[in-house]
């Protein structure tokens, strides 16, 4: 499949003790593919696929590739704390049925040259491509100059890319790296730059302005594209004035699809942050409404 479009890396539902909840998914993946997305991005930093066991993680591929129509994209975040780990993942994504990896580094104080090894082994033992995650803000060992030594490995087609450096994003792309633009708040900008996509946590809430943006970006309509950007970030930065994945899980129950609280240690919102988070969806434009995610009838899929 041709790795490209608007993949939101998708929540993870979970009961108040941390287990997934293959219901209130499918009803929210439903959602998503509703308003036109692409495909999904799984188990990443939205999706906590970092803080769940490797048995959970595996289900959650499972049943986000039961429930994708065919011809949708399903992209696995396989970073872990071991290298083993992220391989096993990766193993179990090909045997599955996902068409492409995605990893973090390891997080923790290593060098560079043990990432490089570590970037290494993940695509020389993948049975899919390989996109890297660079996320400086997670790794600020990945320079830019090391990013573009990543690009070198063997069987890594691509990145994630969550940097507002859309310099560097061109210059991946010049070495033939496929390239999603991870800065929700910057979709129009690294469209224009040469990503053949987007992987975004707010396209969980709003997955249609996502998806336009997209379109006229292909269109090269570009003042179009600028404008309707323009008109999504001031959402978004009111909704950055909060831990962002709690947040967009509240946000995200204010519409219908309730799907619990984060894995600790991430905090839960306040009551009174929740009102606020709720207040700001409550309060969208008729346009931005318009954009939201399909509402479910009922809110009772947390238990």
């Amino acid at each position: 499949m041709d790795l490209t479009g608007i993949l939101p890396a998708i929540v993870t539902p979970l009961s108040a003790d941390g287990v997934f909840l293959p219901a209130a998914f499918e009803r929210l993946i439903g959602g998503l593919y509703t308003a036109g997305v692409h495909g999904l991005y799984v188990c990443g930093q939205t999706g906590e696929g970092m803080q769940q066991s490797l048995a959970q993680r595996k289900a959650v591929l499972e049943a986000a590739l039961q429930f994708s129509p065919p011809g949708k994209l399903v992209v696995v975040h396989v970073g872990a704390a071991s290298t083993a780990d992220a391989i096993a993942l990766a193993r179990h994504a090909g045997n599955a049925g996902a068409h492409a990896v995605s990893s973090l580094p390891p997080l923790g104080l290593y060098e560079f040259a043990e990432i490089h090894e570590f970037y290494e082994a993940l695509a020389a033992e993948s049975p899919l491509p390989v996109l890297l995650y660079h996320h400086p803000d997670s790794c600020p060992q990945l320079t830019p100059d090391r990013a573009l030594q990543l690009a070198g490995i063997r069987g890594v087609v691509g990145f994630k890319f969550t940097d507002f450096n859309l310099y560097l994003l061109s210059l991946l792309r010049a070495r033939g790296m496929i390239m999603f633009n991870g800065r929700d708040e910057v979709l129009a900008a690294g469209l224009f730059m040469g990503a053949m996509g987007g992987i975004g946590t707010f396209y969980n809430l709003l997955p249609g302005a996502f998806v336009r943006l997209f379109e006229l970006a292909k269109e090269q309509r570009w003042t179009e594209a600028r404008e309707l950007q323009a008109r999504l970030n001031p959402l978004l930065y009111k909704i950055f004035q909060f831990p962002l994945v709690p947040a967009v899980r509240e946000a995200l129950a204010a519409v219908g699809h309730d799907c619990g609280e984060c894995i600790a240690p991430r905090r839960k919102l306040t009551a009174d942050e929740k009102r606020q988070v709720r207040t700001i969806v409550e309060d969208l434009s008729d346009e931005m409404a318009g954009f939201l995610i399909a509402p479910v009838r009922s809110t009772s899929s947390i238990h």
